[in-house]
């Protein structure tokens, strides 16, 4: 019998700088996804930390003048401050400098090392500090830099030990194939599965050039591998090999490790043969989400770009920062942030249409029925499409959730308020208290939005957990009630309970609309977002030279999903895979293809276009296509191996 459980993690951070907004994305998604499985009756285990070893938090320390230890404590209370006022409702916070945790490391080295897994040698090879990664020269290029965050790379040379990772190639590759979950999203799969079968080394495990690490057992002059150390948290955090491993038997092996992708290839290749060496279970999915990023690319200190999530917090409050991180970025995808972009979410989707929602419903409920909910005891027009909607959603959001896939699954909640607020210009229930003999099916109407109200609450609670004691607030609700996803079942409103209204939920906040800006270099859009179409003109006489030509990044890229734009007729929402990036693109298009018809097009994109909004969507491209008049068609190719390719 499956057991009831649910064991989720999040990396254990320890950056050299202030942990930004992107860092949050994955702890905010993990602690959305334990308290949604704990409303689905699982009994849950939300892990974070810090990773406080290795050479570059050595050198961090010195260059601001403190001790390694020091450094590190004052590093930890900043972090679990930020964890708290985001609301993460992680069940334990674990620090590689504890005991506890040194123990275990220690404990799988020797494990390893005895059964003829982990040998002495020397090491002579490159080494990127920043990422704590060695790479062979094979995998750096011509320009010598880390193939993962560009900076230089080390020469390094010195007695090592190494674990015998090449020996288990095989059976990892033959893991992944057999359990197709195992890693997600499937991008980050076929990368793995390719970087496998581009032959894996013997990984080396110790340092002896510094001295801030665990020491190897029996030889303290080495350092065990910051990474071989810090991934060993998942399990030292439960009690794997001590006398009390009670968490290690009910909760091992993980649910789901969840990181952003750029170090997925520790996590589904390192800890998966340690774990294998050590003959203990694998975790059964390692999910890579994508990056938040700004126009300027990867937020970082060392472009100055990076965005303090504590002043956003204090600024725009805690549901509104969760909830836009997890509608912005599409699962597995990037998003992009800009302040704009937030107030954008705050104004249309949480003031405009779910509090606007609220407020005039409970005002509605005051008014004409003395502020106590009414009976539904008349059924009308436009009720049935309502009630539809709102019984069967539940079962495809937390079909998303299951995926990690939070920007979908709010997706499908704001189909819900949009239909509640259309079935109130529907039915117009001014209209109807206007006429005595309506009551009994205004009643119904207001009873209708009560409930619907109730049940898009539900769903968002693990999403934004404060919001729903001021609902229940709102609403005469019992909160105890409506804790768990059984609640989400049509029915749960009494009638009888007294609403109450109160201030605003989400104020609108005054900013200048940014999305009708245009960049200077995409096409020119109408008022209602689609591309303007022109008929056929002469060739333009002025001559560009091959350098003009050169600065345009022309990539053919695959179509992975395709939708339309909500309330614009011309406008389909695509995921397109480039290579081994996915992207979020806007194209006018909808007149000529259908979205089922976009799907498995290989088509060509401008990848290095300014983004800009359409209908609050951020289009990070622009497809390239021939038109006259009436007549348009996408310029696309063929050939499988062609996606990602520059066009010239």
């Amino acid at each position: 019998m499956e057991k009831n459980t649910f064991y989720i993690t999040t990396p254990i951070y320890y950056p050299n700088d202030k942990l930004h907004i992107g860092h949050a994305f994955s702890t905010v998604m993990a602690d959305s996804m334990c308290r949604y499985k704990r409303m689905r009756g699982y009994e849950t285990y939300f892990l974070t930390g810090t990773d406080e070893h290795g050479q570059k938090i050595e050198r961090a320390a010195k260059a601001v003048g403190k001790a390694p230890k020091q450094h590190v404590d004052d590093i930890a209370v900043g972090i679990k401050h930020l964890w708290k006022e985001l609301m993460i409702s992680n069940n334990d916070f674990i620090r590689t400098t504890e005991e506890r945790h040194k123990k275990v490391v220690q404990k799988i080295f020797t494990h390893i090392y005895e059964q003829g897994d982990i040998y002495k040698s020397e090491y002579e090879g490159l080494y990127c500090t920043p990422c704590e990664s060695f790479f062979a020269e094979r995998q750096i290029g011509e320009g010598r830099v880390c193939p993962d965050c560009q900076r230089p790379v080390e020469l390094v040379k010195e007695e090592s030990y190494f674990f015998k990772m090449s020996r288990y190639q095989e059976r990892l590759l033959k893991h992944i194939e057999d359990n197709p979950e195992f890693i997600q999203p499937i991008s980050r799969r076929n990368e793995m599965i390719n970087f496998i079968k581009s032959g894996l080394d013997d990984l080396c495990i110790s340092r002896t050039t510094f001295s801030w690490g665990i020491p190897v057992p029996n030889n303290e002059k080495h350092v065990i591998y910051v990474w071989f150390d810090a991934l060993t948290n998942y399990i030292s955090a439960l009690g794997y090999g001590t006398d009390n491993d009670d968490l290690y038997q009910k909760y091992w092996p993980a649910d789901v490790h969840l990181m952003a992708k750029d170090i997925v290839r520790f996590h589904a290749v390192i800890w998966p043969t340690i774990l294998m060496a050590a003959g203990l279970p694998l975790p059964k999915q390692i999910f890579g989400h994508g990056w938040l990023l700004l126009d300027t690319g990867k937020m970082s200190k060392s472009k100055g770009n990076v965005v303090d999530p504590l002043l956003l917090i204090e600024k725009y409050g805690v549901n509104s920062i969760r909830y836009f991180l997890l509608r912005e970025i599409p699962a597995g995808a990037d998003g992009y942030y800009s302040e704009e972009a937030l107030v954008q979410r705050i104004n249309m989707d949480l003031a405009n249409d779910y509090g606007n929602l609220v407020s005039r419903t409970v005002a509605m409920v005051e008014k004409y029925f003395d502020a106590i909910v009414p009976a539904p005891i008349c059924v009308g027009n436009y009720d049935n499409e309502l009630l539809e909607l709102a019984k069967t959603l539940p079962d495809e959001v937390a079909n998303f959730m299951d995926k990690l896939d939070f920007s979908s699954a709010l997706g499908a909640i704001w189909r819900l308020v949009g239909r509640a607020n259309k079935y109130i210009d529907e039915t117009m229930p001014w209209a109807l208290a206007k006429d005595p003999e309506a009551k009994d099916r205004l009643g119904t109407v207001l009873y209708n939005l009560i409930e619907s109200i109730r049940i898009v609450t539900v769903m968002i609670t693990p999403v934004m957990p404060t919001l729903p004691g001021q609902i229940w607030k709102q609403l005469g609700i019992n909160p105890t009630e409506n804790e768990n996803w059984t609640a989400t079942s049509w029915g749960g409103t009494k009638p009888g309970q007294k609403v109450s209204k109160t201030q605003a939920l989400f104020p609108r906040i005054d900013w200048k609309d940014m999305s009708n800006e245009m960049p200077k270099n995409s096409l020119p859009v109408s008022n209602e977002g689609s591309e303007v179409k022109v008929e056929i003109s002469p060739l333009l006489t002025e001559e560009i030279t091959i350098d003009d030509f050169a600065k345009l990044d022309l990539r053919v890229a695959e179509v992975i999903t395709c939708e339309k734009v909500e309330k614009a007729d011309k406008l389909l929402k695509l995921e397109v895979r480039i290579g081994e990036e996915t992207r979020t693109i806007v194209a006018g298009v909808a007149k000529f293809y259908k979205p089922e018809e976009m799907v498995g097009k290989k088509v060509i994109v401008i990848a290095n276009l300014k983004p800009v909004k359409l209908r609050g969507i951020t289009s990070q491209g622009m497809i390239l296509a021939a038109s006259n008049g009436d007549d348009l068609e996408l310029l696309s190719v063929t050939k499988d191996q062609l996606i990602g390719c520059r066009v010239k």
